[in-house]
């Protein structure tokens, strides 16, 4: 599954782009990945592993501003249509996990 994070927070005082730059560091330290400015992705091996980061992102969420959090399937994702200008190009694929022994 993966947790699609889009927000708009704004950035007018130095205390907001603060909190701003604070919110998207949160993102990127939990793995997210930037596929838009302000919409940020990232792929879960469970819907329970999602919920965990769900929460801690909830618990953060800036004073100001609006955010959502939008948990999507692989098949829903792998649906997305992606261009750049007008070429068609590939959505994002989950990170390959790799086994230990």
């Amino acid at each position: 599954m993966w947790l699609l994070a889009m927000f708009d927070l704004p950035v007018k005082t130095k205390t907001n782009r603060k909190r701003y730059a604070r919110f998207r560091k949160l993102l990127l330290v939990e793995g997210f990945t930037m596929l838009q400015f302000s919409v940020y992705a990232r792929h879960f091996s469970s819907e329970e592993s999602a919920d965990a980061i769900r929460r801690n992102i909830e618990n953060q969420i800036p004073e100001n501003g609006q955010v959502r959090i939008l948990p999507v399937t692989d098949r829903q994702f792998a649906k997305m249509d992606v261009f750049y200008g007008k070429k068609r190009c590939k959505s994002e694929r989950p990170a390959e996990q790799y086994l230990l022994f």
